[in-house]
């Protein structure tokens, strides 16, 4: 496996983004970094907030400072290929099981208790099959814009034809993608941010080879195992969906008609795309500071 590491002068003075780096070493056979922003009070209770396939935890900027002025402990883990992280630089070095030891090496290693889980996009999968594997540490889930499929969703022809762009196409354009799924237009600044990890196309394996991951792992088995998981969830679950998000409208219906845990949730849909942290950061945070408000109170 061959590791790269983006360059520290690629993340100087971003645009709201001071948090100093903080880094946990996740490999087994290798050294791997895995980055992480960790602002707020040690002893408060921690929310983790997990960034989807194309982002890293620069997409949770605007929402850090007042969930930890509110109290809590804000943890934004980088996935391995992704953000501050190492990255391996070959698309067959990542897959579903590795992407989720890696994760769970991290919480480990910080071990946190009483979580409250934000997760987004696809990667509430991985997020999901990290709770199924820790249990016991998780409090709360508040899943935005969550893909979760169903039995018939499993081979849509989208997910195919999305997955054979991400590993072939020559053309790869991270910052384009996360202003696809915007509906407020990012500055230059914040589209540089979003292209700061990858000075060149060797350092997307992990980006481009996210979806096949998912698609592979996400079989009928696995498919069973999670919701038969989720329909044993009693814990608060809440979604958190976007108005303008076609590609994920509806998504929140399942989820709180089968999770027990989402009965009489203040379940919540906010104006803007698929990236909430983008259009509607302010309203995604009290979301989250309201559904923590046990955890504050403790």
């Amino acid at each position: 496996m061959r590791i790269l590491r983006t360059k520290d002068s690629r993340f100087r003075d971003l645009p709201d983004f001071p948090y100093p780096p903080q880094f946990t070493d996740v490999g087994t056979d290798t050294p791997l970094r895995l980055h992480y922003v960790d602002h707020g009070p040690a002893a408060a209770a921690p929310v983790v907030l997990l960034h989807g396939e194309h982002g890293w935890s620069y997409l949770y900027r605007h929402m850090i400072p007042p969930l930890a002025g509110a109290g809590l402990r804000a943890l934004a883990p980088d996935l391995i290929g992704f953000g501050k992280s190492d990255k391996p630089d070959s698309q067959e070095d990542y897959s579903f099981e590795k992407h989720l030891d890696w994760l769970e090496k991290w919480l480990l290693s910080l071990d946190l208790d009483n979580i409250t889980l934000v997760c987004q996009n696809r990667s509430s999968l991985l997020a999901l099959a990290l709770v199924m594997r820790q249990p016991e540490r998780f409090g709360r889930i508040i899943a935005a814009n969550a893909v979760i499929p169903r039995a018939e969703q499993d081979h849509a022809p989208v997910s195919g034809l999305w997955q054979m762009f991400a590993r072939y196409s020559p053309w790869f354009p991270v910052p384009q993608l996360i202003q696809l799924g915007t509906t407020r237009p990012l500055s230059r600044t914040e589209l540089a941010a979003y292209d700061a990890p990858f000075p060149d196309d060797r350092y997307k394996a992990g980006a481009r080879s996210f979806a096949r991951a998912l698609r592979q792992h996400h079989k009928d088995l696995n498919r069973q195992r999670l919701w038969r998981f989720l329909e044993g969830w009693q814990k608060p679950f809440i979604t958190c969906f976007s108005d303008s998000d076609a590609g994920t409208r509806g998504g929140h219906r399942p989820l709180q008609r089968r999770i027990p845990g989402a009965l009489g949730q203040p379940h919540v849909t906010l104006s803007g795309g698929h990236f909430l942290q983008e259009d509607a950061s302010d309203s995604f945070a009290r979301v989250i500071i309201d559904a923590c408000r046990p955890s504050l109170a403790a």
